[in-house]
């Protein structure tokens, strides 16, 4: 589903029924997202198959190429979510990667989830990165409790002005919170697109690189529906960023709630795998947003 924020009223009677009519017809263009009329190939289009009506694609990797899409539009805020069904078997070397990014040369954002391929038997493991003002190198990595192959699984992104957050079929896996006041920086002004790829990347995704894939076992396929935009489109409304009456914005979503809380912490005691936070050999000093 696509859809975009509801404004607050003006007092101006012009303008309300201006802002009023402009609401009704924004909810009135909501529907379910498909492929043809959201997304479209970023790469590889022969590579990207659609289903059931194009409400659901197909990822094919080859040991020609892989592939990728994005949406038509970008977002300045609000939630992504995808259903994802990832490569069975003997996936090391492989991965698929659901990410938004803001698609600027010098000083990127981007907010990563890239689920790193493993040998048959082992646990799939999901990497989580964000880029701010161009700074990256914030890699956190969750081995998942499940096996992400055998059905489809939600992932999503939520981007508000308090915090991001990383959820796996609800369950918060990470949290980073905009602590600008501290010097830290924060994705807030750059409209980002939603991605998706699948490709190789047998130098680093798999044990750091000592796994390597395995071409006998391809093509490798991903599958992805029930894709979910809600957000500010940009170029759209101007007032949509800032306007605090943004469901994503409001007092319920601002931190986690004691559920998400504590599957946070069960989540990090359990399955948690890597933290740049506590990478002493790469950052002898932690990084200032990991002691904030």
């Amino acid at each position: 589903m696509a859809k975009i924020c509801s404004p607050s009223f003006p007092d101006t009677p012009f303008l309300y029924i201006f802002t009023l009519f402009t609401v009704m017809f924004i909810r009135i263009s909501a529907r379910p997202a498909t492929f043809v009329d959201d997304f479209k190939a970023a790469w590889s289009e022969s590579h990207i198959r659609q289903m059931d009506g194009g409400k659901a694609i197909q990822l094919v990797l080859d040991q020609s190429t892989g592939c990728g899409f994005a949406s038509k539009r970008k977002y300045l805020f609000g939630r992504v979510s995808m259903k994802i069904k990832l490569i069975p078997g003997d996936s090391a070397g492989t991965v698929t990667a659901f990410y938004m990014n803001s698609d600027t040369a010098t000083v990127r954002d981007e907010l990563d989830f890239e689920f790193l391929g493993n040998r048959s038997g082992q646990p799939y493991s999901v990497q989580t990165n964000i880029f701010a003002h161009g700074k990256g190198d914030r890699e956190q990595r969750v081995n998942l409790w499940f096996d992400p192959s055998l059905d489809y699984h939600t992932y999503t992104i939520l981007w508000s002005h308090k915090h991001i957050v990383f959820y796996v079929d609800d369950v918060p896996i990470r949290e980073y919170k905009n602590n600008e006041a501290k010097n830290i920086a924060y994705p807030t002004s750059q409209p980002m697109g939603v991605y998706s790829t699948l490709w190789e990347a047998d130098d680093w995704a798999t044990r750091g690189g000592l796994e390597k894939i395995d071409w006998s076992k391809a093509p490798f396929y991903a599958y992805y529906k029930d894709f979910d935009i809600e957000g500010c489109p940009v170029p759209g409304p101007t007032f949509c960023p800032s306007n605090p009456h943004n469901w994503w914005e409001g007092y319920a979503y601002q931190s986690l709630n004691a559920l998400e809380a504590r599957r946070y912490r069960w989540v990090r005691v359990n399955h948690m795998v890597y933290d740049y936070c506590t990478d002493r050999s790469r950052f002898p000093v932690p990084p200032p947003e990991c002691r904030a």
